[in-house]
């Protein structure tokens, strides 16, 4: 054997990602986890980049990766819709008052980078829209009517095998046989079907405290309870209800305040607590631990739902979604990071108090 002479290497590939340069390592494994805001800011670096961004394909990748709550859409008292960034550098929108729809519009709900307005005039007609792209559609007039604070929640989970968003908008609605009934709109359907299910309750839902939870819409109902309705079997369920506000953490259902500077949240663990056996030990909700400090200053008044107002707050917490809770101290607004354990103060909005507040992904996702 020449032990002096230099072994060819058989395995290198220049094609190999290895052999990659920064700025293609991070085109094709880093662009899609960035929010729409932080995306057009991207579009001078080059002409490549900007020219895959602007491509349909990378649109859907984006949607399907980037899922981080990036701030809040709410009315002003002026009655114009509005957002509110967590951070402005990273996420925003090019219009927050939606001037591009064709009216003047209320929000309604939000879901994974869509949102869902209701127009002013004629029928109050519910429009889906993504208010980065500007893309928008008007939905038909629903069979029944929704009332003039409708309880509506717009579901949407994006698919790697979809290019198109599928989305639903679920809204529970008053039935003159004492309950409430529930309408679903589909987008793949283009149409409104009534659930031959009807919820015979005297619990009265709170519109604006609707989610979507892994197939299942949950509204808080006055009397401390939650109205639950199954998308798949069409079968609701009435659940007793923790304290605090409901929304979703580790894609399960968890409801949240704030008592003695502590942010207290409470998972649902088990729906059939209540058929249980008597002396069962399984718990409808368990509380997290360790309950987590929050270096902010709420008024004392704030433990009995003094955040009511915008929407369905509780303890001071007005929303809660991953590792994002939005606090209030009247008008004046923090977020709370629970993965970094860190506030930030939003400061002081005007906000319609009779208006709701949503939680919103800066999306590219297209309808």
């Amino acid at each position: 054997m020449d032990r002096g002479k230099k072994l060819t290497n058989f395995y290198g590939n220049k094609n190999s990602k290895i052999y990659m340069d920064l700025k293609d390592i991070v085109r094709e494994n880093a662009l899609r986890y960035l929010p729409a805001k932080s995306l057009f800011r991207c579009f001078g670096v080059c002409r490549d980049w900007k020219h895959l961004i602007s491509t349909p394909f990378f649109a859907h990748n984006q949607s399907n990766s980037f899922h981080s709550v990036s701030g809040f859409f709410y009315q002003s008292q002026a009655g114009v819709p509005s957002f509110m960034s967590l951070d402005p550098v990273a996420y925003g929108v090019p219009d927050p008052s939606l001037k591009f729809l064709p009216e003047p519009v209320d929000i309604r709900s939000s879901c994974k980078g869509l949102l869902c307005c209701q127009g002013h005039t004629g029928y109050k007609a519910y429009y889906i829209c993504n208010p980065v792209t500007k893309q928008w559609e008007k939905l038909p007039k629903p069979d029944a009517d929704h009332g003039s604070d409708p309880a509506v929640v717009l579901v949407f989970e994006p698919s790697l095998l979809n290019f198109t968003a599928d989305y639903k908008l679920v809204c529970a609605f008053p039935s003159e046989l004492d309950g409430y009934e529930f309408e679903i709109y589909s987008s793949e359907k283009r149409s409104w079907i009534i659930s031959r299910e009807i919820c015979f309750s005297e619990r009265k839902l709170m519109p604006k405290s609707g989610i979507h939870v892994n197939g299942t819409v949950y509204w808080q109902t006055m009397g401390f309870g939650i109205t639950a309705f199954d998308l798949i079997s069409e079968r609701f369920q009435l659940l007793d209800s923790a304290v605090g506000t409901l929304g979703m953490r580790n894609g399960k259902l968890c409801s949240a305040y704030v008592h003695a500077q502590n942010l207290v949240v409470n998972m649902l663990s088990n729906t059939h607590s209540n058929t249980m056996q008597m002396n069962s030990r399984a718990k409808m909700w368990e509380e997290m631990q360790p309950k987590i400090h929050v270096d902010i200053s709420l008024p004392a008044s704030s433990n009995n739902n003094a955040s009511g107002r915008y929407g369905c707050g509780h303890g001071g917490v007005v929303f809660i979604g991953g590792d994002v809770v939005l606090l209030s101290n009247g008008n004046k607004f923090y977020s709370y990071d629970m993965k970094k354990r860190a506030s930030k103060d939003l400061g002081e909005l005007d906000i319609d108090t009779k208006a709701g507040i949503v939680g919103y992904v800066n999306s590219l996702v297209e309808l």
